[in-house]
């Protein structure tokens, strides 16, 4: 994601996994297009009834997708979708006033091609919680069959603004003000997304009730990070995928293509 260094990593995905991606994507809108009503907000991860399901090399998963921002360019939704993308994260908002240049259009355009997709959100430690909340509702669409909103923890050691690395219960309680926020508006809890270092200095054992997005490029995430399940895993930044021109992030769905029909029965917006 943005504002990170880049490490390389030769993990690639096999067709035969972008295949079996592209079926449980196509299995996973059938599945959630038969659902009604509303659910609560607070949706316990035991009760999904997902798998113990392991893989120790990201190939092995078999649902993988993309995060985008305005770096990527113009995107093929359409292409990016029948080459096995089967979710995308798009940047929206940073901070309390900045925008992601090509939000709108990567909203729309994966919309579009219906690939199920949510907004992040770049932290800024140096602005409370609730505004960044604000921030982000002006400007993500409270849409049915969005995923869950993710809010992306980095430092920022290069920003020209705000280099802080706040001590861990301030960001617990500004972090938590922004996830409530957003749970009330959306009805949907965020996903956390947090590298290795936030996490090793400040966050283990935090946001127990959250599920957890994790970065590791050059080893498993259960290598690196202590104590830390994980729903998505990061395992590149220098991937390759068709629509896309250039380097993009892959991600791993951390399940089976069951597990991913029923977490997105759970988790796309009603």
């Amino acid at each position: 994601m943005h504002g990170r260094n880049v490490q390389r990593t030769g993990t690639v995905e096999t067709q035969t996994a972008r295949r079996a991606s592209r079926r449980a994507f196509l299995a996973g809108l059938a599945a959630t297009a038969t659902l009604a009503g509303c659910r609560s907000t607070a949706i316990s991860v035991e009760d999904l009834g997902l798998s113990d399901f392991a893989a120790t090399a990201a190939h092995q998963y078999p649902i993988h997708g993309i995060d985008v921002a305005k770096y990527q360019g113009d995107i093929d939704w359409a292409a990016a979708r029948d080459g096995g993308v089967a979710f995308a994260w798009l940047k929206a908002t940073e901070g309390g006033d900045r925008v992601d240049d090509r939000f709108d259009d990567n909203w729309r355009g994966a919309g579009a091609a219906r690939i199920p997709r949510g907004g992040y959100h770049f932290w800024y430690h140096c602005r409370p919680g609730h505004e960044q909340a604000e921030w982000f509702i002006r400007n993500v669409p409270k849409e049915r069959g969005a995923l869950p909103p993710v809010i992306d923890v980095e430092w920022t050691p290069f920003s020209p603004t705000c280099t802080i690395r706040p001590p861990r219960d301030e960001i617990i309680r500004e972090v938590g003000a922004m996830s409530n926020m957003l749970e009330r508006h959306y009805g949907q809890r965020p996903i956390l997304y947090i590298p290795i270092d936030v996490h090793r200095e400040r966050l283990v054992g935090a946001f127990p009730d959250h599920e957890f997005w994790l970065r590791a490029v050059a080893d498993h995430p259960d290598n690196v990070y202590e104590n830390r399940k994980f729903r998505f895993w990061q395992y590149t930044a220098t991937g390759r995928v068709p629509g896309v021109k250039g380097d993009v992030d892959r991600n791993a769905f951390a399940g089976t293509r069951d597990d991913w029909i029923k977490w997105l029965r759970a988790h796309l917006a009603k």
